[in-house]
């Protein structure tokens, strides 16, 4: 099938100001010339891992797209990290992306993540238990603290978007490291994901359509009431997806809930998490909220967040943040 973009990111690609996550591998390459096909204006953003010979060769590319097409390359180059590289890596990717989408005021982080992408996660998700909101994982569109994430080729395949390259002559990399089954997510792409999608192209793509209509469906049981820059109150329909909405909203802030805390969070209506959030629950609002303790509150403050139902260890942050409490609560009326 010819390549295409999705065109619920379309609109917001044509008028914002975007930022293209790039690798020099065949995902955000296919994804990079699409764009530039269709007009779009964007930067890139690599980071070198120096851990292979070609990432010097990977990052000149990048450099050479960026003086031939006239877009700005941003390269950051990543420290060795001890133990547990995937979940560090990311980390240190995303908090370069974070550093850039406020510095540089971009509006999207594009990022190349494709239909083998999204079975690879749902099989993992499964593989440690999940429900169906968790099972999908990657949106076309989703909200990352203060800017938009755009995926716009979920729809494609791997196998699409290799064929798309060759078919142009453009230079693309292989990472010899995806085919090391030491890394998790690598066993379930060689063993099964791989496999599934040659075999069942169509009717996964269709089953991922279906099963985003019904992820939509499942958060319409909950509304955001109020939202100041990391501070949430979100009233639940269905108390029962507390621990979900928790999930969706700190992914936002960067944080991802183990399992232990998950367990916790079904037991408990008031937690630390991390010792950086505060999840607070009181009848159908949640409020979420960085933690901050040790804060001295005049008492007509602390009468007023009383009033308005605010829970004790959210006031400290609303207090810094010189947020009134009466603005809170007649936002969640």
């Amino acid at each position: 099938m010819p390549l295409s973009l999705d065109p619920q990111t379309l609109p917001l690609l044509e008028k914002g100001n975007n930022l293209l996550a790039f690798s020099a591998g065949v995902d955000s390459s296919a994804l990079c010339f699409l764009l530039l096909e269709r007009g779009i204006s964007f930067d890139i953003a690599l980071v070198n891992y120096q851990l292979r010979p070609q990432s010097q060769s990977e990052e000149a590319y990048a450099l050479e797209l960026a003086n031939e097409h006239g877009f700005q390359a941003h390269i950051s180059h990543a420290p060795p990290f001890q133990g547990n590289f995937e979940k560090k890596a990311r980390d240190f990717r995303y908090a370069f992306f974070d550093r850039l989408m406020q510095q540089e005021g971009y509006q999207h982080l594009i990022t190349a993540h494709q239909l083998n992408d999204q079975l690879e996660w749902l099989l993992m998700r499964l593989s440690k238990g999940a429900g169906a909101v968790e099972l999908v994982g990657l949106d076309p569109i989703s909200q990352r603290k203060e800017y938009q994430l755009l995926r716009p080729i979920l729809h494609h395949t791997k196998e699409e978007l290799e064929t798309y390259l060759k078919e142009r002559g453009e230079h693309y990399f292989i990472d010899e490291s995806n085919y090391d089954l030491h890394y998790e997510r690598n066993w379930f792409r060689q063993q099964l994901a791989t496999q599934l999608i040659q075999r069942h192209q169509a009717g996964i793509r269709r089953s991922f359509t279906y099963l985003r209509e019904d992820k939509q469906l499942l958060q319409q049981s909950y509304h955001l009431c109020y939202h100041h820059q990391e501070f949430y109150l979100i009233k639940l329909e269905l108390p029962s997806i507390k621990v979900r909405v928790v999930d969706r909203y700190l992914k936002r802030l960067g944080y991802l809930l183990s399992r232990a805390q998950r367990q916790e969070l079904k037991q408990n209506k008031s937690m630390v998490i991390g010792g950086v959030w505060v999840i607070e629950v009181v009848g159908n609002d949640l409020f979420i909220a960085p933690y901050v303790k040790e804060v001295v509150m005049p008492k007509n403050y602390k009468e007023a967040c009383r009033k308005a139902r605010i829970p004790p260890k959210v006031r400290g942050y609303l207090y810094q943040e010189g947020i009134d409490p009466k603005s809170v609560v007649s936002r969640s009326s």
